[in-house]
């Protein structure tokens, strides 16, 4: 064993008593059979020393660490997300945001993935993440609706052109980075979201701090205080739903995520408690705090390997009824004019979040069961073509909106449907989904995130790029500078 070896064993070793401890105060797994959150009593009490157990793990944990499957899933968040931001980058939205940007854009330090534009680090890092989002078309822990790659991969990339690293120690990273965002998202989930917070912008900002101070090398004391100043900028609201401020929130959390490790890794200071205190993150911002999802079992499972990514261009919650459409259109080729009404039984969250019976853009058309189980049935599809605003005003698609009719239901879980077609002589179809493609139990190949990557980036990269780009994502690991992604997604 080498010198650095014995070092990082013994570094993380020195770990274990605090994470004992931690564990010892606050009791045993709060997860239920079920893999629900349970309550227990004196959950927000005692938490021990969070903000630093996490910043120790994030600071001795190597990639040699990473067991292979964490690894594969890794590459596959990486690949999924070059391929929603390159073919993000052409919406009116990120449009916008350089054009107000420019003006006051730093040095060109970072590529805008699937643009000519170059800006500083921080502004890189805010354009990716917009248009990483702007789709809905990005990886998704299910645990917590957390889409946690905008925040983390677009801080790290932008920051990689400007302070190189290699492929392996970017790919670890951004693995940490989503632990960090993962874990402190289950710790307040779902009572922080029920809240009204956008959590992917509220725990983003923790992943990307993470990751960035991770390839910055700051130590344990930095790390905290990188930590507890991303603590002090949550960002994003769901009442933003629908419109352009919500990809607005990973990409502010990933430039924020920038911000704050670069002034820790000049011991810029912050309260050494900032996610645990009784007037820290935790406590102010949701009436749930369960500390030993973030601490118990660091570096032995892994939320990073719980990704999923969404064969369908929409909120998550969507995905069983466009499923049960498509399988039923697919099945009795269905045409628009056979059919008499639609009736589905969702868990009561699709209708709060996706109850826009007549969406007037594409992005509200993401958030409408009543639009994507029409154009589905009509097209077959759910992509970003079938959110367009060709597509929100087809007179058939338009048509068919008026006979979805969906009923809240609380027996169905959020990833269930069940469907009745009723057709016009009268016959019933019916389909239920458990799980919807895309999901842990019945995830996209990786031939479908390839299909998926070539179909966003067709018409941005050249076709052979798109080869190239796709290789050196599953290749990552074998990379000197992690940097070659970001420098060949930008257009000749």
């Amino acid at each position: 064993m080498s010198f650095t070896d014995r070092r990082s064993v013994l570094r993380f070793a020195a770990m274990l008593p605090v994470i004992a401890a931690s564990a010892a105060e606050t009791g045993p797994n709060p997860m239920a059979a079920d893999g629900n959150a349970t309550p227990a009593q004196g959950a927000g009490a005692a938490p021990g020393e969070v903000t630093r157990i996490l910043a120790r793990y994030v600071v001795a944990a190597r990639y040699e660490d990473l067991p292979e499957g964490v690894r594969k899933e890794g590459v596959r968040t990486l690949l999924n997300w070059v391929g929603v931001t390159v073919g993000g980058s052409h919406h009116q939205t990120v449009d916008i945001a350089v054009s107000a940007l420019q003006p006051f854009s730093g040095p060109p330090q970072a590529a805008i993935l699937g643009r000519r534009e170059r800006f500083d680090i921080m502004n890189a890092a805010f354009i990716n993440g917009v248009s990483s989002h702007i789709f809905d078309y990005d990886d998704t822990h299910l645990k917590t609706i957390i889409h946690p790659a905008g925040p983390v991969a677009s801080a790290i990339l932008a920051l990689s052109e400007m302070h190189p690293v290699s492929g392996m120690d970017f790919l670890n990273a951004m693995i940490l980075g989503i632990e960090v965002a993962c874990r402190i998202g289950n710790a307040v989930y779902p009572n922080h979201f029920d809240t009204g917070w956008h959590i992917t912008g509220t725990a983003g900002v923790f992943g990307a701090a993470a990751a960035t101070g991770k390839l910055l090398g700051l130590n344990e004391q930095q790390m905290v205080w990188a930590l507890g100043l991303a603590a002090s900028q949550p960002v994003g609201l769901r009442e933003s739903f629908g419109s352009m401020n919500k990809s607005f929130n990973p990409g502010r959390a990933a430039s924020n995520g920038i911000f704050s490790a670069l002034l820790a890794a000049k011991n810029f200071t912050s309260s050494n408690g900032m996610i645990e205190a009784k007037r820290g993150w935790a406590h102010t911002i949701s009436t749930k705090q369960d500390f030993r999802e973030i601490t118990q079992g660091l570096g032995q499972h892994y939320e990073a390997a719980l990704n999923s990514y969404k064969p369908f261009a929409c909120g998550i919650v969507l995905h069983p009824a466009i499923d049960a459409a498509i399988q039923l259109r697919n099945e009795h080729h269905l045409k628009a004019d056979q059919i008499e009404r639609v009736e589905i039984k969702v868990n009561p969250l699709v209708l709060e979040l996706t109850g826009k019976r007549n969406p007037q853009v594409g992005l509200e058309g993401k958030f409408s069961v009543y639009h994507a189980v029409a154009v589905a049935l009509v097209e077959g599809a759910a992509g970003e073509k079938q959110f367009s605003a060709r597509a929100l005003s087809d007179p058939t698609v338009m048509a068919l909106r008026k006979k979805i009719i969906p009923v809240s239901t609380p027996g169905i879980a959020t990833s269930q449907v069940d469907m009745v077609i009723v057709l016009k002589n009268g016959q019933l179809l019916q389909r239920h989904i458990e799980h919807a493609v895309g999901s842990l139990e019945a995830p996209m190949s990786d031939q479908a995130l390839e299909a998926k990557f070539t179909d966003l980036a067709e018409g941005i990269l050249p076709d052979p790029t798109i080869r190239r780009v796709m290789d050196l994502c599953w290749n990552v690991e074998k990379l000197g500078n992690a940097a070659e992604i970001a420098r060949l997604c930008t257009p000749v």
